[in-house]
C-alpha cells in the first residue's frame, strides 16, 4: 500500500525513490512484522489464556506434561503481523501477491479450524488426517490453477546442478506442485514438538527463499544464473521478509521455555506458504534441500507407522517425530532445538551454492 501511494510521488519528492527497490522494502516488512508480533504478543498471549486456548500434550511426552495448558494458536499473532507488513509494503498490483497471501491465509485457516476442534473437545484430536489433507488440497490446487494461468508462468521442472535440464511436466505439474505445498505444509507441522523447533528453520529457509524469488524476478541476474525468469516474482520477497520479520517476533515469545505455541494455524500457513514460494520462483527441489530438517521429520514419521505395522508392533526409533527420539535418549530440548538449527543453517547455505554449481 505504502508503494503504491507513495513512489507515484518520487518523481516530486526524490527520497521516495527507495520504495521502487524490493530490497528496501523487504527489509522494511523484516521490521514491520516483527515490530507488531512483538509489541502486540503479551496482550495475545493474555488473551489466550483468558479464553483457555491451552496446549493438549500427549501422555507419551512424559518430559512435556508440565508445557500442558500453555496458551496455543499463537500462529495467529505471526499471521497477523506478516499479513498486515506485506499489505503495507508490497505492490498491491502484483498477482503473486495475492496468490502467496492466499495460500499463506487458506492453509492457516484449515489449521486454525483444526485447532479450534481439538481446543472444544479438550483433547488432542482435531480433524481427521482425511480432512486435513483434503483442505490443505482444496487450497493448493485453487492457488495453482490460478498460477499456472499466469502468461509468464510454465510447467517446466528446475533440477539443481543440472541448469540445462529442464523437463517440462504438462498437466503432471499441478499434482507435482500440489504435493510439494501440502508436504512442505505437514513437514513443518510434524517439526513443531519443542519449543522454536519449527520456527528456527523456518526462518531461515523464508531468508534463503527471499533469494531465489528476487534471483528469479530480477532479468540480469537470472539470466547471469541460468535460472527461470519470471517477470514481477521478484515482489515475493517482501512476503518472505514479512514471514522472517513475523517469524523473529513469534520466537521471541515461543523460545524455551516458550510462553506460547504456533499450533497448526502457524505451522501449517507456514509450510504452505514456503512450499508455494518454491514453486513460484522454480526451485521445487530446491525446498528440499532448505528443508531438509522438515523431510528427515517426515520421513522419521513415515518409517516408524510403516515399520510398527510390517513388523507387527516393532519400532525404528524410540519414537517420531525423530526429535522425540533424541529427546528420550536423554538429550536437554535445548541443546536438539539449537543443533536443529544449525543444521537447518548449513542446508539453506547448501541449498544456495545451487546458484552457482552447474
Amino acid at each position: 500500500m505504502l508503494y503504491n501511494l507513495l513512489y507515484p510521488l518520487s518523481s516530486d519528492v526524490g527520497f521516495l525513490n527507495v520504495f521502487r527497490y524490493i530490497t528496501f522494502r523487504s527489509i522494511w516488512a523484516l521490521l514491520t512484522a516483527l515490530m507488531i508480533t512483538i509489541l502486540i504478543g503479551p496482550a495475545f498471549i493474555r488473551l489466550l489464556q483468558r479464553i483457555k486456548c491451552g496446549q493438549y500434550i500427549q501422555a507419551e511426552v512424559q518430559a512435556h506434561q508440565c508445557k500442558a495448558g500453555t496458551p496455543t494458536m499463537g500462529g495467529l499473532l505471526m499471521g497477523a503481523g506478516v499479513i498486515v507488513s506485506v499489505l503495507l509494503w508490497a505492490d498491491l498490483t502484483n498477482h503473486y501477491v495475492w496468490l502467496i497471501l492466499f495460500v499463506f491465509a487458506g492453509f492457516g485457516l484449515v489449521g486454525f479450524l483444526d485447532d479450534y476442534s481439538k481446543l472444544r473437545h479438550h483433547a488432542n484430536k482435531g480433524f481427521s488426517a482425511r480432512a486435513k489433507f483434503l483442505g490443505q488440497v482444496l487450497v493448493a490446487v485453487a492457488a495453482m490453477v490460478f498460477l499456472i494461468h499466469e502468461p509468464a508462468y510454465s510447467t517446466t521442472l528446475a533440477v539443481p546442478f543440472l541448469k540445462a535440464f529442464t523437463p517440462n511436466l504438462g498437466w503432471l505439474y499441478l499434482p507435482f506442485a500440489v504435493l510439494v505445498m501440502v508436504g512442505s505444509s505437514n513437514g513443518v507441522n510434524l517439526t513443531d514438538g519443542m519449543d522454536g523447533l519449527a520456527i528456527g528453520p523456518a526462518i531461515v529457509a523464508g531468508a534463503c527463499f527471499s533469494i531465489f524469488v528476487y534471483v528469479a524476478g530480477h532479468v540480469a541476474m537470472a539470466r547471469y544464473l541460468q535460472v527461470s525468469y519470471i517477470p514481477g516474482v521478484g515482489e515475493v520477497a517482501v512476503f518472505c521478509g514479512a514471514l522472517v520479520g513475523g517469524g523473529l517476533g513469534f520466537l521471541w515469545f515461543n523460545a524455551f521455555p516458550a510462553q506460547v505455541f504456533m499450533g497448526d494455524v502457524g505451522s501449517l500457513s507456514i509450510g504452505g506458504a514456503l512450499g508455494f514460494v518454491a514453486v513460484l520462483c522454480k526451485q521445487e527441489l530446491v525446498l528440499v534441500i532448505v528443508g531438509g530438517l522438515f523431510v528427515v521429520e517426515t520421513l522419521s514419521v513415515i518409517l516408524q507407522v510403516g515399520y510398527f505395522r510390517f513388523s507387527g508392533g516393532k519400532r525404528i526409533f524410540r519414537m517420531a517425530p525423530l526429535h522425540h527420539h533424541f529427546e528420550l535418549k536423554g538429550i536437554p530440548e535445548s541443546k536438539i532445538i539449537i543443533r536443529f538449527w544449525i543444521l537447518s543453517i548449513l542446508l539453506a547455505l547448501a541449498a544456495l551454492s545451487t546458484l552457482k554449481l552447474r
